[in-house]
């Protein structure tokens, strides 16, 4: 990826954040004597879960094995993925992705069924089990604003799919993410059972990776989005 040795080396990419506070508040990071991070929105778009986004800028302090395994609960239990599912399924339908479901009610149901199964092995992989396995912090450390132009804080966050934070705070390759979604296409075998080839698997891995580096990017700017939003809207309605 272009730019990644850069950005794996850079000093902004080696800042920390620190832990949050077990429940609710392992969402949030605990602000610095110095540094009032920004608070993160638990929806990107009110619609995707945002979980575990936590401020870069900060001084970085481990989560549990608790708290890992609480943020990929909430990632698979908030409401909205069952409305991203249905739509991810809807689309299926309409484009007749995975031929051997069918058509009709029966045929919806099923591509519901595995989309919201993807959803769930892969959250609970990438984001719970495997960061207690290789002691790795699951969260998206975003850089904010005043950190780089677009381009950078882009890349930046494209990158996180293959570089993340280790429990001691220094950054190390996301055998998490990687290992996680790769497994994640393997169990999909058990329920695509027309979709075992080799090939089918590294195109449920490729789609899995490129939806988890779009959600990162997705966090880096939505702050920024909605704060844009907002002024231009309030500054509309005087």
């Amino acid at each position: 990826m272009l730019g990644l040795a850069a950005l794996v080396s850079s000093p902004i990419v080696a800042q920390n954040s620190p832990a949050d506070t077990p429940d609710d508040a392992v969402l949030h990071t605990a602000s610095a004597p110095a540094i009032q991070p920004e608070s993160q929105d638990k929806r990107v778009f009110g619609v995707l879960p945002n979980y575990r986004t936590a401020d870069a800028n900060t001084t970085y302090s481990p989560i549990t094995a608790k708290q890992k395994l609480t943020i990929a609960t909430k990632d698979t239990l908030d409401y909205p993925i069952f409305l991203l599912v249905a739509g991810i399924a809807g689309v299926g339908q309409i484009t007749d992705q995975h031929h051997d479901f069918g058509q009709g009610f029966k045929g919806y149901a099923h591509r519901y069924v595995t989309s919201y199964s993807d959803q769930f092995v892969g959250n609970y992989l990438t984001e719970g089990f495997l960061p207690i396995l290789f002691h790795q912090d699951p969260r998206y450390f975003r850089i904010g604003p005043g950190q780089g132009g677009i381009w950078h804080r882009g890349t930046y966050a494209l990158s996180r799919i293959l570089v993340t934070k280790s429990d001691n705070g220094h950054n190390t390759f996301n055998a998490s993410e990687v290992f996680g979604n790769a497994i994640a296409a393997g169990v999909g075998n058990a329920y695509y059972p027309g979709e075992r080839h080799l090939s089918d698997n590294f195109t449920r891995f490729g789609t899995s990776l490129a939806t988890d580096a779009l959600s990162q990017v997705l966090k880096e700017f939505w702050p920024d989005v909605k704060r844009k939003y907002f002024e231009r809207h309030q500054h509309g309605s005087k």
